[in-house]
């Protein structure tokens, strides 16, 4: 199985101290694994190999693979880093796609989801009275609710909010959708990746 698919494929990438920070695609995994910046996981067994024991183990039947005039060469899904232990900035950043990515696209007082043309930010302690733009201020409400609420606070206006609004702890990992997601991973990720709540 020999396709740019395979290629295109994302690869988890671990630091020195095994923690999963970012994803890459198998070509770029593989090229990093060449010049001997990362090394390759065997997931079940925590294996770790180079470029040349890695392309000197057997491919099973029907195993995904990159075949080469002389090598075929299994597709890396882990791979660990040699020189570097730093982690990433897991900051989501406060912007309109993020604040709904957080909600769901879900109104945070009806439950519904009508389209994203349908919601609007909803600043929970009104900005008018001094409510400031932020995660714990803001959640996405519904036309209908936006209008009942008005220039009130939900208690004011008698609402309830689904959930408490907070700030997102997203990595680049978080960004994987999830028909793309391993199983091979979860040996690495953390239960924060496993516990987010993902659209249907």
């Amino acid at each position: 199985m020999n396709s740019p698919s395979v290629l295109a494929q994302p690869a988890l990438v671990l630091n020195e101290s095994w923690s999963a920070i970012h994803t890459v695609t198998v070509r770029h995994a593989l090229r990093l694994m060449f010049t001997g910046a990362a090394k390759a996981v065997v997931p079940h067994s925590y294996e770790v190999h180079g470029f040349d024991s890695w392309t000197a183990l057997a491919v099973e039947p029907d195993e995904p693979h990159i075949k080469t005039v002389r090598l075929k060469i299994k597709v890396p899904e882990v791979i660990l880093l040699t020189h570097y232990a730093g982690q990433p900035n897991p900051a989501a950043v406060f912007s309109r796609r993020n604040l709904f990515r957080r909600d769901h696209n879900q109104c945070q007082y009806c439950g519904v989801r009508p389209g994203t043309a349908e919601l609007s930010i909803d600043h929970i302690f009104p900005r008018s009275r001094g409510g400031k733009s932020s995660w714990e201020n803001c959640v996405l409400a519904c036309t209908d609710c936006n209008r009942t609420k008005r220039d009130r606070t939900p208690e004011e206006a008698g609402m309830r909010l689904l959930k408490r609004p907070d700030k997102p702890k997203w990595s680049p990992i978080l960004e994987i959708p999830l028909g793309r997601v391993k199983h091979s991973w979860s040996r690495f990720v953390s239960d924060a990746y496993w516990d987010v709540r993902l659209e249907p």
